[in-house]
């Protein structure tokens, strides 16, 4: 007799309202300029602990949010965003940053942190080799030992995941996750009642000097935050035809 292995559940939330879901949405949009009020701190704490619970790949969170409160720094970062509007009057400026220096911390973290007091095996196994995934090696090494691995592979119709070949790669998988957080947080913000307005135009070079970043630290966004100013808005949003973006297949 075998009996039934015990499996953690936890139920769908019930009840949720979908119309101040869709506001939220809906009404977010890329605000060029603030109010002087501020953002209370904890209302910013909570609005960053929501982003932090974006989806990641393997629970590795490659990101770190630096709320720049220092005057002369924030100064800097404002020079470094071209001066705009949305920088220069935002309460709150937060640079996302993607990191692929810290994959195996994050790793081990998981497992030091795994949320029963044994941890299966097969989970062990997998966050001890899991890094490899996105590791390259000096001079692209092991990213090509990966490439030829995976193309030999494919001829035998084996499926495999994808992993980082070159350190672009690694970079472009830790931004895709980190943008996830970024959109989380300009939502969380948005729905307790402040705006946003998410950045790409910026001297990336001022930016990492400005934060002492290390080469595998890549500010992604820079994050204006505040109470939308009443001309705020400067266009009514528009997209173009869905047909051109959804396809059913």
């Amino acid at each position: 007799m075998t009996t039934e292995k015990k499996r953690y559940y936890e139920p769908a939330p019930q009840g949720i309202d979908v119309e101040n879901f869709k506001k939220v949405v809906t009404s977010r949009r890329s605000v060029r300029k603030f109010t002087e009020k501020p953002i209370p701190s904890d209302i910013l704490d909570q609005c960053l602990d929501l982003a932090l619970l974006a989806p990641n790949s393997s629970n590795l969170q490659p990101w770190t949010f630096y709320v720049v409160q220092n005057p002369e720094k924030k100064q800097k970062i404002v020079k470094a965003c071209l001066n705009q509007w949305a920088a220069r009057t935002a309460a709150e400026l937060i640079v996302c940053v993607a990191r692929t220096d810290r994959i195996n911390e994050m790793a081990k973290l998981n497992i030091q942190e795994f949320p029963f007091p044994e941890i299966p095996p097969l989970v062990k196994k997998y966050y001890t080799y899991i890094p490899l995934n996105y590791k390259t090696g000096y001079l692209n090494a092991i990213g090509n030992f990966k490439k030829v691995t995976f193309k030999v592979a494919r001829t035998f119709d084996k499926q495999m995941p994808v992993t980082a070949f070159t350190p672009a790669d690694a970079k472009l998988w830790a931004a895709k996750t980190t943008a996830l957080a970024c959109e989380n947080l300009v939502l969380a913000l948005r729905a307790y009642g402040f705006d946003s307005c998410m950045m790409e135009g910026f001297d990336e070079p001022l930016v990492c000097k400005t934060l002492g970043l290390n080469t595998k630290e890549f500010p992604i966004m820079v994050i204006g935050a505040g109470e939308r100013a009443e001309d705020g808005v400067f266009f009514p949003q528009y997209r173009f035809d869905r047909d051109l973006f959804i396809q059913k297949v």
